[in-house]
């Protein structure tokens, strides 16, 4: 008899896995939200980054891109460190 329950109970624990596993599985609705959000992590910093370098430079007499280059590599590493900490958080 405590076999059967001892039986039993690792079915009733390896099914209970299974569930949660089937139910925990990403479908393609979480993945497509998951990457579009990695893109924005990413991008928004670079487009931040040149609209404001952009409006720096305007306000500078003459032609210069300085700030726009610069906070567009600013905004690049920025991003990169962003899309890092997701994925390593997920």
């Amino acid at each position: 008899m405590n076999n059967q329950q001892r039986l039993k109970d690792k079915i009733e624990r390896q099914l209970k896995r299974i569930q949660k596993a089937e139910h925990d599985r990403p479908n393609l609705l979480s993945q497509t939200v998951y990457i579009g959000t990695l893109g924005l992590v990413m991008v928004l910093p670079i487009i931040g980054g040149v609209y404001l370098g952009r409006w720096l430079d305007d306000m500078v007499q003459g032609y210069s891109t300085r700030w726009t280059l610069s906070l567009l590599f600013t905004g690049l590493v920025i991003g990169i460190f962003n899309v890092y900490f997701l994925i390593k958080e997920k």
